[in-house]
């Protein structure tokens, strides 16, 4: 046999066999019910997108947005990187007339087409969603991070933390002396929020910063808001919280950082027991868009996706709460 006829041999036998192994495996795999699938490229949505750069369908215009005051340090990180990345994309915060702004004022000031998206640090009420239905239009709320309540006493109240019940029940106006939870004989002071607490035994403040100042002046003061916003704060003292009596959680970072020592250090959120479940007082952050088609959810849903990129979530963490994705 010549060496031409004896290559072209050895190539059919090849080509045959070849033929036979995957014509082998095809039976193989679809008798036993496998099915192979090509790879799929990945799309360019807010669960794989890494930077703001990435983020589709970001529209151009005046933004105006609002709404909780536990946002504001997000709103501090983020929305300068936002502006930077997209300038056109013109981010305007707004406040409520004659009101302290928080969820429920956004969530109202969206309603009333006085926003085009709100931020929330709640889940959209049951009335909220009756008034959205009488005006015609229908809510969503995209979750972007996770969030932990922290409740924070004067720095000399003796007591390391509260149950879930006895915080309910003080801020309910149940329990009133701190002897009842182990404390002194001392009035308890629970200081609210106008807008968001109500009842004759709060003194209401307009805001944190405000709460802070006379909870920190005040040695029967209690007051509770976003863990980020009040853990690092010199003048108080987070109180641990716990299911039970024999397992409170901290909400900060141990050791504790006396207020003797504040500010050269100060005491760090603990997002962990956050992300965990195990701290009893977590709760979503989230975006709350109109759906309508129009240019209010093009620019609800926008921003949402820009904080659920990996650049977004960074920041998230950075300004003290527990990334989502």
């Amino acid at each position: 046999m010549s060496q031409k006829n004896e290559t072209t041999l050895l190539v059919l036998t090849f080509l045959i066999t070849v033929g036979l192994v995957g014509g082998g495996f095809w039976w193989f795999a679809n008798f036993f019910g496998t099915t192979i699938k090509p790879e799929k490229t990945s799309q360019n949505t807010s669960n794989n997108v890494r930077i703001f750069a990435e983020v589709k369908n970001v529209p151009s215009g005046l933004i105006s947005y609002g709404g909780s005051t536990t946002w504001a340090s997000i709103r501090k990180e983020i929305d300068p990187v936002i502006q930077n990345v997209w300038p056109q994309f013109q981010l305007r915060y707004t406040d409520p007339d004659k009101q302290a702004p928080s969820s429920t004022t956004g969530i109202s000031m969206l309603l009333k087409s006085q926003l085009d998206f709100a931020q929330a640090s709640r889940p959209i009420a049951n009335n909220e969603y009756e008034a959205a239905q009488k005006r015609g239009i229908k809510l969503k709320e995209i979750p972007v991070a996770i969030d932990g309540l922290a409740v924070v006493v004067h720095p000399s109240l003796n007591i390391t933390g509260l149950t879930i019940d006895q915080y309910e029940k003080i801020f309910a106006g149940k329990i009133t002396n701190w002897q009842e939870v182990g404390g002194k004989n001392l009035k308890i002071q629970p200081y609210g929020k106008q807008g968001r607490d109500t009842g004759e035994h709060f003194k209401l403040t307009n805001t944190t910063t405000e709460a802070l100042r006379l909870v920190a002046a005040d040695l029967g003061g209690i007051y509770w808001a976003s863990a980020p916003l009040l853990v690092p704060q010199c003048g108080v003292k987070p109180l641990a919280l716990g299911r039970t009596p024999n397992k409170l959680v901290y909400p900060y970072k141990l050791p504790f950082v006396p207020v003797s020592e504040c500010p050269g250090k100060r005491n760090q959120v603990n997002t962990e027991v956050f992300r965990s479940g195990e701290y009893p007082l977590s709760r979503r952050l989230a975006v709350v868009v109109k759906e309508n088609g129009q240019f209010e959810q093009q620019a609800g849903e926008a921003y949402a996706n820009l904080l659920l990129t990996n650049q977004g979530q960074e920041l998230i963490s950075k300004a003290g709460f527990v990334r989502l994705r």
